[in-house]
């Protein structure tokens, strides 16, 4: 597959070009990759108004995923998810229904951020787990044949941190009988296209999704996807890169992008092959810890979580062992370490890490268990309480008040409360819990 954007640069880098543009190094500096990071010269298209490389590249992105629109993010998916939370109010305002989005509880905080901007109403969607959460068909059904006013979307995080992913297929089935668009928050499944078993959203019915390609795929941190399906309105492909651009930056890495088209040709040359052998590599290690007595977490292929109080230990006290021996963890905390592998990881890797996790001793299990979510009691919106006058308190002072900041979080992001709700004893012990000493609220 071809390369269109990187051939531009490499031939542009090539050139002993008088750089009078952006960006300030011109070519120049200490990391050597400057002379590749260009900015939209004359024939380097425009990002989300292309009409050349960076279109031609995003139509390889598209054959590849099977997509109606794919088109690239330099931010992550928290762009992608804003643009699509965005199309979601467009298409809730052609139907003249109201803008509110169904959601699992374990959303990313970007998606409080998102309905701040765009002040839709959330209606939140409930498990035990703070972390984790697999809506089911028969609870979404029930939800939408007894909600009173049907939401535009319903948006679910799958695969989810700790490496559940939902059921889909059996979503979308539902959330078409009601005329309701089904999002999906892929940031860490990109790769599952490329399955033996293609377990990609857009595949299983998802009208949206976005995947953070530099979460699972070798492409460079910041590199992301808006996946549009074949079967979703037409108007979200028509004002897809008008919803990203209302939150984009004006200036995208080209190294980012190239990073992207890159990774066109290396999933087009034998990627699949390489993926699904390491995948029985990663089957193999699960098998064995289990066997040695690990409980773990989730049935995502590349990701390992291990809840280790059952293994008589706490996920940092894990992690804090794992990196004396040069095993660095992508999260942990006191239920669970988690661990995402890639094919660029190698099987030695996995033997290794095998090895590591193998040689703790077995103690006693720890029976503390983490605090259980319960609903809170809405005083008013994300945008509102973002909007208020607030001040810092004390954790311990603040039941009873009104969350006014996103940033209270567990480490992958999910809010522990939610802004414009108030804080309960249980959002106090949950915060306490994840080592959180004070928070913002309203005045």
């Amino acid at each position: 597959m071809n390369t269109p954007i990187c051939d531009f640069v490499k031939k542009y880098a090539e050139k002993s070009h008088l750089r009078l543009h952006m960006p300030g190094h011109k070519g120049q500096g200490f990391l050597g990759v400057e002379k590749f990071d260009i900015t939209e010269v004359d024939g380097a298209d425009v990002l989300y108004r292309c009409d050349g490389i960076i279109s031609e590249s995003q139509q390889n992105a598209a054959k590849i995923f099977g997509t109606n629109k794919t088109l690239y993010s330099t931010e992550g998916s928290s762009l992608s998810i804003r643009a699509m939370l965005y199309l979601a109010c467009i298409f809730a305002k052609e139907q003249g229904r109201p803008l509110k989005i169904a959601a699992g509880r374990n959303a990313h905080k970007v998606f409080l951020t998102a309905s701040a901007l765009l002040d839709f109403e959330i209606d939140w969607l409930y498990g035990d787990s703070l972390l984790s959460y697999r809506l089911s068909a028969e609870d979404l059904e029930k939800y939408l044949s007894e909600v009173t006013e049907r939401p535009a979307a319903v948006y679910i995080t799958s695969p989810d941190y700790l490496g559940c992913v939902t059921d889909i297929k059996a979503l979308s089935a539902v959330c078409k009988k009601y005329d309701v668009l089904l999002i999906c928050d892929n940031a860490h499944g990109a790769y599952l296209k490329f399955l033996e078993n293609d377990r990609h959203p857009i595949t299983l019915g998802a009208d949206m999704c976005c995947d953070s390609a530099h979460k699972t795929l070798p492409v460079l941190t910041g590199g992301g996807y808006l996946h549009i399906s074949n079967s979703a309105p037409k108007t979200l492909s028509l004002q897809a890169e008008e919803a990203m651009q209302l939150f984009a930056s004006t200036s995208p890495s080209y190294l980012i992008l190239q990073s992207l088209d890159y990774n066109n040709s290396y999933i087009a040359d034998g990627y699949c092959k390489k993926l699904n052998e390491f995948v029985r590599a990663v089957e193999g290690l699960k098998a064995e810890l289990t066997d040695n007595g690990f409980t773990l977490v989730g049935d995502e292929p590349l990701k390992l979580t291990i809840a280790t109080k059952g293994y008589g230990y706490h996920g940092f006290a894990v992690a804090a062992d794992l990196q004396k021996k040069g095993i660095v963890c992508e999260f942990c905390d006191p239920d669970f370490v988690c661990f995402m592998l890639t094919p660029e990881n190698g099987a030695q890797s996995v033997r290794y890490l095998q090895k590591a996790l193998c040689e703790l001793e077995k103690k006693t299990a720890i029976a503390e268990e983490a605090p259980t979510v319960t609903k809170a009691q809405r005083c008013c919106s994300p945008r509102q309480a973002l909007m208020c006058a607030s001040e810092i308190v004390p954790i311990d002072e603040c039941e009873g008040r009104v969350m006014a900041s996103v940033s209270v979080s567990c480490p992958p992001a999910i809010p522990i409360a939610v802004c414009g709700e108030m804080i309960d004893r249980n959002a106090i012990d949950r915060m306490k819990y994840y080592g959180i000493t004070e928070v913002r609220v309203t005045k």
